[in-house]
């Protein structure tokens, strides 16, 4: 009798162990404030699960702004094995442990699912002389500092690191460029329709109402090749000097020590949620490019992307912490 029992209750184990669902509220983290990018994209992935009873637990949306998205890694790191936590992340949190502003690692957690690509574009005033990108870089071979151009909102972003990209591909040192830093992306797209700085490298959705009124061009992308829609014209850098591919991620990070059972669970939903018409519309407006990896192989996309972000950031003499 006592062998039967331990035998039933390894058995009962053993098939918790083989399928998990929800038994309880979901949380997903945001590392950032309201109404940004990470923000918006966090509450359309909640509606979606929840408009489609994907998830059957009610979903609830948590933002845990500061220190460039550590707290917010940091408050998901407490939840160890727990499913019920997952975080919307960015590549920031590749490049604040690269650089030493976190210790906290991707591979610490539960990789989940890369849900999109957003590459990012060069633009310059509707007037400016620069008529293309090899032209662009004609001009900083001659004289890095001939030309001001736009970062974003610090050293080591999104912006400043498709620069470093795009000057290595060509064999210019993007610490000799003449950068300029500003609060957001719409600042320098100001700055560039002003006059202010002479292009900026920046994320699409920023530059759209600028493109849209005549007063910018895009003379590059960041793509392997050329994207569909508005975006069609635009020449990849690949095109214009140097093999350069990159784009600013969004992936899902689940509490570390997941179970096979519980990341199974998430794969699934997340699978379900890429094939929705309202992920498809979001992708269109955003100009994100559909990308949906599940968790095995969102884990050897981090593993390749930290190897270009250590590059990249080593380029603009900001690591601080050296290869694992």
């Amino acid at each position: 009798m006592c062998f039967l029992f331990v035998f039933l209750a390894f058995g009962i184990a053993e098939a918790q162990q083989a399928s998990w669902s929800p038994d309880r509220n979901i949380e997903i983290v945001i590392p950032a404030g309201a109404g940004g990018a990470n923000d918006t994209t966090a509450r359309i992935v909640q509606q979606i699960f929840q408009k489609h009873g994907i998830v059957s637990r009610p979903i609830v949306a948590v933002n845990k702004p500061g220190g460039a998205g550590t707290i917010g890694l940091t408050y998901l790191s407490q939840f160890r094995g727990d499913a019920h936590y997952l975080l919307n992340a960015a590549i920031n949190v590749l490049t604040n442990y690269i650089i030493g502003r976190s210790k906290l690692r991707y591979s610490d957690f539960s990789p989940v699912a890369l849900l999109h690509n957003e590459y990012l574009v060069t633009v310059v005033k509707a007037d400016s002389p620069l008529k293309s990108g090899r032209e662009m870089l004609r001009r900083l071979k001659a004289d890095p500092t001939s030309l001001s151009l736009a970062i974003g909102a610090a050293p080591g972003g999104t912006a400043h690191l498709a620069m470093a990209l795009v000057a290595k591909a060509n064999g210019i040192d993007v610490r000799t460029f003449r950068t300029v830093g500003f609060k957001s992306f719409a600042e320098s797209v100001t700055a560039v329709m002003g006059g202010h700085v002479d292009g900026a490298f920046i994320l699409p959705a920023p530059a759209l109402s600028g493109l849209e009124s005549g007063q910018l061009r895009i003379i590059g992308i960041t793509s392997r090749v050329r994207l569909s829609g508005d975006l069609a014209n635009i020449p990849t850098w690949k095109e214009q000097g140097g093999d350069v591919e990159f784009s600013a991620s969004r992936f899902i990070l689940g509490a570390p020590g997941m179970t096979a059972a519980q990341i199974a669970y998430w794969d699934g939903a997340f699978a379900n949620l890429v094939n929705t018409e309202e992920w498809r519309r979001t992708l269109d407006k955003g100009r994100l490019v559909s990308n949906y990896l599940g968790s095995g192989d969102t884990t050897h996309y981090l593993q390749r992307l930290e190897i270009q972000l250590r590059g990249a950031l080593s380029d603009t003499g900001l690591v601080k912490r050296s290869a694992d």
